[in-house]
């Protein structure tokens, strides 16, 4: 079973004009891999997965598992609004060495996959079906849809679903799902705000898009976290949040690219209709970044 404890990234796909750049991953990949990340997740919201053909997540898939070394979980994005489709998409990123699968919940006809029945049946068909461990992904913000503590359990039961990704920042939701769950089971959050107080509770860590551009500081944050020394992690977090609102809270995803274009790894450009900053807010980011001692 991999490792589901620590600081993750989604890493960004990176474009070069109207194609995926795998090389610019693998070079971004190995910056990373110098830090302590536990690892990573590839095609997520912020790899733009939605944007992507069939055939560019899996160049994108092959290229990451090259570079993602084997002491680090390679979490791979495979949801969509089918089942169906979402198994076949889990069995290849299993086929291309995914360590596991981030799904998605279902929210296309959100009506039909608000009710826990839907949630409940997709979930455990996946996980049924999935050769590698299911991360349940819970992000009502861009689907609509909140999956209860009560339903969260429910899926828990099922031995191949090894945790979820909560990016509700919703802490007394992931206390209920923390108290509710077995200990094998593993909550991660989503939003860099909530790593801190998450931690206090049992949470096993985050999957924080702010960790992009900070990795070092968040895996300093849960360490120091880990070892009790809460006002020295405190610091460091509260330090990150003026970062947290002003690059991927104003800008988006296009603002952690144009982040790392000035941090010295390979942002580029988002794919549209997603839009990218340039003049006075790349001058903005990179005030930003200085002031969080980014730079």
């Amino acid at each position: 079973m991999p490792s589901f404890e620590g600081v993750f990234i989604p890493v960004t796909t990176p474009f070069r004009g109207d194609d995926v750049a795998p090389e610019r991953l693998q070079a971004n990949l190995a910056k990373w891999n110098a830090t302590a990340l536990a690892g990573y997740v590839v095609l997520g919201s912020t790899g733009e997965f939605p944007m992507l053909s069939e055939s560019e997540r899996e160049r994108v898939l092959v290229a990451a598992r090259e570079a993602i070394p084997r002491d680090k979980t390679f979490i791979a994005g495979t949801g969509t609004n089918s089942t169906l489709h979402t198994i076949r998409q889990s069995k290849r990123a299993a086929e291309l060495g995914a360590d596991a699968a981030i799904v998605i919940t279902p929210h296309y006809f959100t009506k039909a996959m608000s009710q826990a029945a839907a949630q409940v049946r997709h979930y455990v068909a996946v996980a049924d079906a999935s050769p590698i461990p299911i991360v349940i992904y819970n992000f009502p913000v861009n689907t609509g849809i909140n999956l209860e503590a009560e339903t969260v359990a429910r899926i828990a039961m099922h031995p191949n679903v090894a945790g979820i990704k909560d990016s509700s920042g919703n802490i007394p939701q992931a206390a209920q799902i923390i108290d509710q769950t077995p200990k094998t089971f593993h909550v991660l959050v989503g939003a860099a705000s909530a790593l801190l107080p998450s931690l206090a509770i049992g949470s096993s860590g985050g999957i924080l898009a702010l960790g992009l551009i900070s990795a070092r500081e968040f895996c300093d944050v849960y360490a120091l976290a880990r070892g009790g020394r809460w006002e020295e992690a405190r610091e460091i977090a509260a330090r990150m949040m003026a970062a947290d609102r002003g690059i991927p809270g104003r800008y988006g995803i296009g603002g952690l690219k144009a982040a790392l274009d000035l941090q010295g790894f390979y942002g580029g450009p988002c794919r549209q209709p997603l839009g990218t900053p340039d003049g006075d807010a790349v001058d903005d980011i990179k005030e930003v970044l200085a002031t969080a001692g980014l730079l």
